[in-house]
C-alpha cells in the first residue's frame, strides 16, 4: 500500500497575503489520478483538508490541520512507501516534521518526496535535498512527478529512472539528469479531486482567488513560464519552459467538473496562462460554444502584456471575473536587475480595458530587491497611483525573500529555517523600514482608490460581510479573522 500525504497549511501571523492560503494541491491531485490510472493502490491523506478547523500555534505561525499523531494514524499499517508532497516553502518545517515522524513510526517504509513545480511560493526540492534527507527522506523526485513516481512505486531500478536523488548504503546517489517536464499535458488524466475532502475546503469561505460562489475548483491550463525573474523559483523548477494544454482539453475538464461537483467557479492557478493569445481566444470561444455558464479567475500573477484588447474582450465574454498581474516594481532599474521585462504604459492601457469589462484586477509588487533604493520605491509608489487611476482594484506588496532555488537564495542571510522564508521576512535587517513603506503605501492606495473610484471602495465592507469577495484584500481580512478565532477555540 502507498500513502500520499498533503502537508498542513501554515500561516505566519503577520504575513497575510503570502501564507495561510488554502491551496488545493493541484500537482498532488494529478499524481493521485495518474496512480489510479495505473492501478497502483494508495491512500490519500490531506493533512489540512481532513480538519482545517483545527489550528495549533508553532512560534509565530498557525498550523491548520492534523497533528503528527493524527497523520500517522491515517497511514495504513502495511504501507511500504509514503509519498510526501513538498508544496510550499512556508510549510517546510511541517514537511520535515512529518517525514521524521513517519520514519520513526514506519522505519521500513520508503519515504518519497515529490516537487511542486507550479507555484512561486514553492521551493526547489533539489536545493532543499540535504535537509529532506536529514529528516528521513529516502527518494527525491525532481521536476514533474506524475510519470516518474509511477516508475518509482512500480519497483523499477532507481538507477534507471532519470532525475532522482536517493540514498544507497548511506550515500546520496543522483541519477542521470533529463527532461523532467511533461511535454504533452493533455495526456494526463484530470486531477483526482473526488479523493479530496472538497467540502471542507468550500466550508472555509475563502480560497486563493477571490471566492464569490459556494464552490470552486482550481485549474492548471498550462505549466511553467518562459521568463527568468531572479527573485522567482520557477526558472529553477521549470527551466524557463511553458507547456500549454489545448483549449478543448481545458474546457472538457471544466464541463466534467460542472457535471460531477456542480461547480461553476474556476480558479486558474497557472504560473503564466496568457502566453499565447490564440489559445486564450480559442479557450474563450470553446466555453461560449458549449454555452457553459462559468466564471474564471486568474489567481496567480499573469504577464499582462501578453494580452491585448481583443483577448480581454473574448475572455470577459466567456466569464473572466478576476485577473492578477505582476509589475513587481515601478523602477526600470530594479526590473532590469530582476531580469523582469515589463511594459508599464502598456499595462495601464490593459488595466483600463479590463476595468471597462468589469474584470476585477490586482497588481503584485516585490519590495526590497537587491540594491533597491528609496528612489526606486518612490517610483513603485508613483506607479501604484497610476494603476489606481486606471482602475486597479487591489495591490499586494511582498517583501523579497530568498527562496531555495532562486538567483537570490545565497544573497540574503539572517533566517534560521526555510519556513521563515515568507513575504514578511522579519529576520531581514531592513524589515522594519520595508514594512513601514508597505503599510504607508497600502494606506495611500486606499486613499487614491477613494479619490478615483469611490464606489468600488465603499462596496468592500459589504463584500466582507456577505462573504462574496471581489478582491483578495476583502477575503484576506476574513481569513485572518477566522484563523485567529479558530486558534483560540482550538487552544
Amino acid at each position: 500500500m502507498i500513502a500520499l500525504i498533503n502537508p498542513n497549511i501554515v500561516m505566519q501571523k503577520d504575513d497575510l497575503f503570502g501564507t495561510g492560503i488554502p491551496y488545493l494541491p493541484v500537482e498532488l491531485a494529478y499524481v493521485a489520478a495518474t496512480l489510479r490510472q495505473h492501478n497502483i493502490p494508495f491512500k490519500l491523506i490531506d493533512s489540512f483538508g481532513l480538519n482545517p478547523g483545527k489550528v495549533t500555534k508553532q512560534d509565530s505561525q498557525f498550523v491548520q490541520g492534523l497533528t503528527d499523531e493524527e497523520i500517522l494514524a491515517e497511514i495504513p499499517a502495511d504501507s511500504g512507501c509514503v509519498v510526501v508532497y513538498c508544496g510550499l516553502v512556508v510549510t517546510f518545517r511541517r514537511i520535515t516534521q512529518i517525514i521524521a515522524s513517519v520514519k520513526s513510526r514506519f522505519p521500513g517504509a520508503k519515504i518519497v518526496c515529490i516537487e511542486n513545480t507550479q507555484q512561486v511560493t514553492a521551493f526547489s526540492i533539489a536545493e532543499a535535498a540535504p535537509k529532506l534527507f536529514e529528516a528521513g527522506a529516502d527518494i527525491i523526485v525532481v521536476g514533474d512527478p506524475e510519470f516518474r513516481i509511477v516508475d518509482v512505486l512500480s519497483g523499477k531500478n532507481l538507477k534507471g529512472i532519470k532525475g532522482l536523488l536517493y540514498k544507497d548504503s548511506g550515500k546520496i546517489v543522483k541519477t542521470e539528469p533529463a527532461d523532467l517536464f511533461i511535454k504533452n499535458v493533455d495526456d494526463l488524466p484530470f486531477p483526482a479531486w473526488d479523493l479530496f475532502p472538497l467540502k471542507n475546503y468550500w466550508k472555509l469561505g475563502y480560497a486563493h482567488a477571490p471566492l464569490t460562489s459556494e464552490k470552486y475548483i482550481p485549474l492548471l491550463t498550462s505549466r511553467g513560464c518562459p521568463f527568468g525573474c531572479h527573485f522567482c523559483v520557477i526558472p529553477a523548477t521549470n527551466q524557463r519552459r511553458w507547456t500549454p494544454r489545448s483549449a478543448k482539453n481545458v474546457v472538457d475538464e471544466m464541463e466534467q467538473r460542472i457535471k460531477t461537483f456542480g461547480v461553476t467557479e474556476f480558479h486558474i492557478e497557472d504560473l503564466n496562462p496568457t502566453i499565447r493569445k490564440e489559445r486564450m481566444i480559442e479557450l474563450s470561444k470553446e466555453i461560449l460554444a458549449r454555452n457553459l455558464k462559468v466564471s474564471f479567475k486568474f489567481g496567480a500573477g499573469t504577464k499582462i502584456e501578453t494580452l491585448d484588447e481583443e483577448t480581454i474582450d473574448w475572455m470577459a465574454k466567456a466569464g473572466l471575473k478576476y485577473l492578477s498581474c505582476s509589475p513587481e516594481s515601478g523602477s526600470p532599474k530594479v526590473l532590469k536587475a530582476m531580469d523582469k521585462p515589463f511594459n508599464h504604459q502598456r499595462a495601464l492601457d490593459l488595466i483600463r480595458r479590463l476595468n471597462r469589462n468589469s474584470v476585477t484586477t490586482q497588481a503584485c509588487f516585490v519590495l526590497g530587491y537587491l540594491n533597491e533604493t528609496d528612489e526606486d520605491r518612490k517610483l513603485t509608489k508613483n506607479y501604484i497611483k497610476e494603476l489606481t487611476k486606471a482602475g486597479i482594484d487591489e495591490v499586494a506588496l511582498f517583501i523579497m525573500t530568498p527562496i531555495p532555488g532562486t538567483y537570490t537564495f545565497d544573497k540574503v542571510a539572517g533566517y534560521d529555517n526555510y519556513s521563515q522564508l515568507t513575504f514578511s521576512p522579519r529576520w531581514r535587517a531592513d524589515f522594519k523600514a520595508l514594512s513601514s513603506f508597505r503599510i504607508k503605501t497600502y494606506a495611500m492606495f486606499l486613499l487614491w482608490k477613494l479619490r478615483y473610484h469611490p464606489i468600488k471602495l465603499l462596496k468592500q465592507p459589504f463584500n466582507f460581510v456577505t462573504g462574496r469577495f471581489n478582491t483578495k484584500m476583502e477575503m484576506t481580512a476574513f481569513r485572518w479573522l477566522k484563523v485567529n478565532v479558530l486558534s483560540r477555540w482550538s487552544g
